[in-house]
């Protein structure tokens, strides 16, 4: 089960993205991402440590959860794919996701600083739904 894409229109989804220091402590980070059927997409400016943590060591785990009923959700651990292909146009399907279309095109137009895609395979997802188990 794929939950960005059983979600509802213009829901925020919480997600985190832990990545591993060079120690191998984690740090765990709040993201904004898109999911399709194949990958789950998240945009890292250049200058964000993120992105330095996943160039030193690409294993991370992304997870990305309803804070609603059904309580569905997804947890893909897995290498993490650096891209700096398609950048402004995944960036805008993130952010009208969360913002909506014209604050998602302002909020876009105002990045100064460059961004790299990051991809995490969906087949690797674990997904859960807690519908069946919740009080009707």
């Amino acid at each position: 089960m794929l939950i960005d894409a059983h979600a509802q229109p213009g829901a925020a989804l919480a997600a985190v993205l832990a990545t591993y220091r060079a120690d191998g402590t984690i740090l765990m980070s709040p993201v904004w991402f898109h999911a399709d059927e194949e990958w789950v997409e998240i945009v890292v400016a250049e200058a964000d440590s993120k992105l330095e943590r996943l160039r030193s060591n690409p294993s991370c785990v992304f997870m990305a959860f309803e804070t609603v009923a059904p309580f569905r959700g997804m947890r893909i651990e897995a290498e993490a794919k650096l891209s700096s292909d398609d950048v402004k146009e995944t960036r805008t399907r993130i952010a009208t996701r969360y913002l909506g279309a014209d604050d998602g095109r302002r909020y876009v137009a105002q990045r100064t600083r460059p961004g790299i895609v990051v991809r995490l395979p969906v087949a690797k997802a674990r997904s859960w739904d807690l519908a069946d188990i919740l009080p009707r």
